[in-house]
């Protein structure tokens, strides 16, 4: 099992999103935390490495946990991603491995990682399913 804490931040009704260089899906930003770092220190360095922005402790909600096949790893590897909601400051912009930045909505679903589309199904929940 990965686990991992996520960024989800919507705006104008589109997510914040990122690509990877080498990659071909978006996923949402954030990170696995480093030895002794709590969740909340992980989002916050994170997001200051994959974006340039920082997030607002203050301001950090826990929003809900998914689980999902992880993207690009072996078979049978599951992500589980816990996904916090903040303000922050400055403007996004790829960093360190980010290759690309990205506002998606609903109709990019299949442009992400399968833990990124339980996200998604999360905040746009999809008609007749």
């Amino acid at each position: 099992m990965i686990e991992k804490v996520a960024w989800i931040r919507l705006e104008n009704g589109r997510v914040l999103a990122a690509r990877s260089r080498g990659k071909d899906a978006y996923y949402l930003p954030g990170g696995k935390p480093e030895p002794g770092e709590s969740a909340h220190q992980a989002l916050i360095r994170e997001i200051r490495e994959e974006l340039g922005v920082d997030l607002l402790p203050e301001t950090i909600t826990p929003a809900f946990t998914v689980q999902a096949p992880a993207h690009g790893a072996s078979a049978g590897t599951q992500v589980r991603m816990t996904c916090y909601t903040a303000d922050y400051r400055g403007t996004p912009a790829p960093r360190a491995e980010i290759a690309e930045v990205a506002w998606l909505s609903p109709a990019d679903r299949a442009r992400t990682s399968r833990a990124t589309q339980a996200v998604l199904d999360q905040v746009w929940p999809r008609q007749g399913e």
